[in-house]
C-alpha cells in the first residue's frame, strides 16, 4: 500500500476500506509514516468526511494500536466520563471524586488542550509532583485504591490517538465528528469501563457550535459505544461562556478545590452535578439521573468528595499541601483588570475568542512544542444576563508576558457583547440522550 495514494483517494472523496485505514494507523504509529502525511490524511478526512464504517474502523485501529485495561477482576460498576471540551471546563476534576465516593470505579483517561479549549491533563500537570501518566499496571492498582484515577494516555493506551491528537491540535482538523468520535472512543473503550457519560458541548466556545452538530456528535459517540457493547448516556450542555469564573490550568484546579469545599458558582454546580448524577445512574447507584444529582450534592456537601480528591492527588504523587492550602501556589507576575464599558447587561460571549486569548496569555499551545504557563489565565466574574455598571471590575488577566496584556484585553472586550436591556440566563443542560 502507498500512503500517498490513500490520501489522494480520501481527498477525492472515496471511501477507504478497513485494511486501508489499519495500514495508515499502523504506519503512523510505528514511525514509517511522517507527520506531514498524517496531517494530509487528517485534513482530507476533515474536508471530505468519514462514513460510519470508516469511523468504526478508525476507532478500532486506534484502539488496537495499544493495550486495553481489563478491569473485570474488580467488583462494582466502572463508569467513565468524557467532555468534548470547552473554556473553564473543570467538571472532570470535581465529578470524578464525587462518583468514586459513591462507590463507582472511575478509570478517567484525560487529554491535553485541543485547539482553543483547555485540557484536563494540562490542569493536572499544574499540580507539582502529580503523575499524570502511570503505567497500565499502576492504573489497575489505582482502580483498587482509591477507586479510580485521573491520568493521560500512556504509550501503551491508544498511542495512535495520542500522536494524532497533537497533530489535530495544530493543523486545524479538530472540529470533525468522525475524528472526534474515533479519538474519544479509542480511549474510552481502552479504559475498560462498563459504561460512559458523554458531555457534548454546544455554543460559541465548543467545537460543535450549532445544536444540530452537537446532537449529531452525541449520537455518533453513543452509536460507537453501543457497537462496542458499552452502556452510554449523553448530555448536551451549554458552552457559550466559560464554566465558572476561572479559566486557565492552575486557576481551574483552584476553582475545583473551592467547589469541593462548598464554594462554587451556579453553572459549575448545575453541569457537574448533572453529569455526576448520570454516572451514578449508569452505575446503578441511583435509580434516575435526578436521584443521582441529589446524591451527588449530598456527597459534595458532606466533604467526602474533597477527601476523595485528596486521596487521588496523594496516591498519584501530587503536592497535597497545595490542595489543602491553594493560596500557597505561585501567582502570575503580570495581572491586569477588565472593566464594564457602560451600564447594562452581558448579552453574549464569544467563547472561541476567549479560548484563543488564553493561548495568547500562555495557558495553551499554538505548536506541539509550546510550554504552558500554569499560572496564566482569565478570571471573568460575570455571566450572560448579569447586570453591570460602567467601570465595574468584571475580570482579570494573568500572564508572564507583559507584551500581550493590552492586545488580549482588547480582544476579550470585543468578545463580550453588552446590551442596555435585560437579557435571559442560559439553559445549561440542554438535553439528555439515553
Amino acid at each position: 500500500m502507498n500512503p500517498v495514494e490513500l490520501i489522494i483517494q480520501k481527498r477525492n472523496g472515496k471511501e477507504l476500506q478497513k485494511e486501508d485505514i489499519y495500514y495508515l494507523i499502523e504506519s503512523y504509529t510505528n514511525g514509517s509514516m511522517p507527520d506531514y502525511q498524517m496531517s494530509a490524511f487528517l485534513m482530507a478526512s476533515f474536508i471530505k468526511g468519514l462514513s460510519k464504517d470508516e469511523t468504526a474502523w478508525l476507532t478500532s485501529a486506534m484502539l488496537e494500536s495499544g493495550k486495553t485495561l481489563d478491569l473485570s477482576m474488580f467488583p462494582g460498576p466502572k463508569i467513565g466520563k468524557h467532555s468534548t471540551g470547552g473554556i473553564g471546563d473543570k467538571t472532570t476534576l470535581i465529578l470524578t471524586p464525587i462518583a468514586m465516593a459513591a462507590g463507582i470505579k472511575v478509570p478517567q483517561i484525560t487529554g491535553r488542550g485541543l485547539g482553543h479549549t483547555g485540557g484536563t491533563l494540562d490542569k493536572l500537570d499544574s499540580i507539582p509532583g502529580f503523575d499524570g501518566r502511570p503505567s497500565l499496571e499502576k492504573y489497575k492498582k489505582l482502580i483498587d485504591y482509591p477507586g479510580g484515577f485521573l491520568a493521560g494516555q500512556t504509550d501503551e493506551v491508544a498511542p495512535a490517538d495520542r500522536l494524532m491528537y497533537s497533530l489535530r491540535d495544530v493543523t486545524g482538523t479538530v472540529e470533525s465528528i468522525p475524528l472526534i468520535t474515533a479519538s474519544i472512543m479509542s480511549k474510552k473503550i481502552a479504559e475498560g469501563t462498563d459504561g460512559m457519560v458523554f458531555d457534548v458541548k454546544t455554543g460559541s466556545g465548543a467545537f460543535m457550535k450549532s445544536y444540530d452538530d452537537s446532537k449529531a456528535l452525541a449520537e455518533s459517540l453513543m452509536y460507537t459505544a453501543k457497537a462496542a457493547g458499552k452502556k452510554s448516556l449523553a448530555m448536551i450542555t451549554e458552552m457559550s461562556q466559560p464554566i465558572g469564573y476561572f479559566s486557565g490550568n492552575w486557576l481551574e484546579v483552584y476553582e475545583s478545590i473551592l467547589m469541593l469545599n462548598g464554594e462554587y458558582t451556579e453553572d459549575i454546580a448545575e453541569i457537574t452535578l448533572a453529569l455526576a448524577g448520570a454516572m451514578l445512574y449508569l452505575g446503578g447507584v441511583a435509580d434516575t439521573v435526578e436521584a443521582g444529582y441529589e446524591q451527588s450534592m449530598y456527597i459534595l456537601e458532606s466533604g467526602d468528595a474533597f477527601d476523595k480528591f485528596i486521596e487521588i492527588i496523594k496516591v498519584q504523587g501530587g503536592d497535597v499541601d497545595l490542595i489543602r492550602f491553594p493560596e500557597k501556589y505561585p501567582v502570575a507576575p503580570e495581572i491586569d483588570f477588565l472593566y464594564a464599558p457602560f451600564d447594562g447587561f452581558l448579552k453574549s460571549v464569544n467563547g472561541y475568542e476567549l479560548g484563543m486569548c488564553l493561548i495568547d496569555l500562555g495557558a495553551g499551545r499554538y505548536r506541539k512544542e509550546d510550554v504552558i504557563d500554569y499560572t496564566a489565565g482569565l478570571i471573568l466574574t460575570i455571566k450572560i444576563g448579569d447586570p453591570v455598571k460602567k467601570g465595574q471590575k468584571i475580570g482579570e488577566v494573568r500572564t508572564a508576558k507583559r507584551e500581550v496584556i493590552d492586545p488580549v484585553k482588547k480582544r476579550i472586550m470585543q468578545a463580550l457583547e453588552f446590551s442596555l436591556y435585560a437579557q435571559p440566563k442560559l439553559k445549561l443542560v440542554k438535553e439528555i440522550l439515553y
